[in-house]
């Protein structure tokens, strides 16, 4: 079955189709393959690549450059500090400068609105690695280490997101689940609930596809049944520490721990992090979290996270095998 996908941009899930997005989990799964074997054949021989980072990243960034020097390309690092986007040149004028310098552009940082802008007047491929809004890249490796660990084809599979819903993870899962027919299950405050109208619109559309939507506050409840629990940290990047008191409060019902894997009810269910997490005292915010709050874990336990039943490293690591799949598809 051909596709042709080339001179896409991937700003949000909803770009994509479930035909398109089932196509690149394929090359995705291909691509892989071929790395592990080591016959891997680069199809991006000559690209330039620009990657814009108005929020610093690890897994991203390297994700992206990796994907691209394996498929024989070659990234430029532009960050805040290196770049004069917004400041002494409108957005309008950068993105039409790197249109005519680079082959695509990939951008991470707040707006939904920049990465949009940057598509629409620099006429080649963007593709979203993050905003406020949506975090598409993330949901695509999602799918796909579903589809591995869940040993079911996605329509049948079921993961509960718990935590903070109303931001990119949140809304982009939902997306993502609803276009594949999955059983997608949301457990949160309500007031931590997606967007009504991004609701409404993906229960409509769940009637198409078949997917199930349910919306919880009792985790509980969320979690019952569920191939996979999904959490992810509780205050965004880049939001002050005076807002983590309240938040803390909010969410610690839903913090993924061992009696809320075993009330799944499924002795096999999977538990997934889009990173970093809180979950141990090794890192500077976490020690700033014990200091000032008295708590050693936050949305995870690190009994979870250091289980067998965690796949967080094949979720970061597919970053780059479905990365690669989208830069091969609209480029290659």
């Amino acid at each position: 079955m051909a596709f042709n996908l080339r001179n896409r941009s991937l700003l949000n899930m909803q770009d994509f189709s479930p035909r398109d997005i089932r196509f690149l989990l394929d090359l995705a799964a291909e691509l892989k393959r071929a790395k592990y074997a080591g016959n891997e054949v680069p199809k991006l021989a000559g690209k330039n690549i620009a990657l814009i980072f108005e929020k610093t990243s690890t897994r991203t960034r390297c994700a992206f450059e990796v994907a691209v020097h394996d498929q024989g390309g070659h990234v430029t690092y532009i960050d805040s500090a290196s770049s004069q986007l917004g400041r002494k040149e409108s957005l309008k004028d950068t993105a039409r400068v790197l249109g005519r310098l680079y082959d695509g552009i990939e951008y991470r940082g707040f707006h939904q609105t920049v990465v949009e802008d940057l598509a629409t007047y620099s006429h080649v491929p963007v593709w979203n690695g993050l905003t406020d809004e949506f975090h598409p890249t993330q949901v695509l490796a999602d799918l796909l280490t579903m589809q591995e660990f869940g040993e079911k084809p996605l329509h049948e599979l079921s993961f509960c997101y718990l935590g903070d819903a109303r931001f990119n993870m949140g809304n982009s899962l939902l997306i993502g689940g609803v276009q594949m027919g999955m059983d997608v299950r949301i457990a949160a405050p309500r007031e931590l609930w997606p967007n009504d109208d991004l609701i409404a619109q993906m229960r409509s559309l769940a009637e198409r596809t078949g997917a199930r939507v349910t919306i919880v506050e009792d985790p509980q409840a969320g979690v019952d049944g569920a191939d996979f629990l999904y959490t992810d940290v509780w205050v965004s990047m880049g939001e002050s520490m005076d807002a983590w008191g309240a938040r803390i409060e909010l969410l610690k019902p839903y913090q993924v721990n061992a009696a809320l894997m075993k009330a799944s009810g499924k002795a096999r269910t999977r538990f997934m992090h889009c990173l970093p997490a809180y979950h141990n005292l090794e890192t500077e915010t976490g020690r700033q979290i014990h200091e000032r709050f008295g708590l050693a874990e936050l949305e995870v336990t690190d009994e979870v996270f250091e289980s067998d039943a965690s796949i967080v490293f094949s979720q970061a690591e597919n970053r780059m095998h479905t990365i690669k799949a989208v830069l091969v598809a609209t480029l290659g």
